[in-house]
């Protein structure tokens, strides 16, 4: 896609909606001895996020699981729509549209993975991280240059507030 349409549908964006697992973390879980898990977010990203919420820019977390890991990384960034363990990414997309009065069109879908397809499919402006397995990327409007979890989020987030 040109330069120019993309900025067009990026101008449009009022929901940044994103997957967790994979996007918001590079999609690796670290076992603990002591029982439990680790992953890894990233600051850059975090702090294009918290930029994102400042600017007016609704986002919205949706994973298929639910962690407190991610339920706290929300938090720490002021994230107010919280949708972990949600496995129908699309009645989330819908029941946010239909709160906000937002259109699909408004909506941009970050995602890596093939339970983000359908998401992907009814927004304005899908977005695969760089390392999306391939079906995702097909989808999307834009790739990113970082892969998820390594300043991919924060990219998007540059490229929505640049064409505001």
């Amino acid at each position: 896609m040109n330069e120019k349409r993309l900025g067009e549908l990026a101008a449009r964006i009022r929901l940044l909606m994103l997957d967790v697992d994979g996007v918001l973390t590079d999609g690796g879980l670290y076992y603990l001895e002591e029982g439990g898990f680790a992953v890894r977010f990233d600051i850059k990203d975090g702090l294009g996020l918290a930029r994102a919420v400042r600017e007016g820019i609704l986002v919205a977390l949706v994973s298929g699981r639910d962690t407190p890991q991610a339920r706290r990384r929300a938090e720490e960034l002021g994230i107010l729509e919280i949708h972990l363990g949600a496995r129908d990414k699309v009645a989330v997309l819908e029941d946010i549209l239909s709160r906000t009065g937002l259109g699909a069109e408004e909506a941009c879908f970050v995602g890596d993975d093939l339970i983000d397809l359908p998401a992907m499919r009814r927004v304005g402006l899908p977005v695969a991280v760089a390392d999306a397995v391939e079906e995702v990327r097909e989808v999307a409007v834009h790739v990113t240059v970082r892969a998820g979890g390594r300043g991919a989020v924060r990219e998007v987030v540059e490229l929505l507030l640049s064409h505001r």
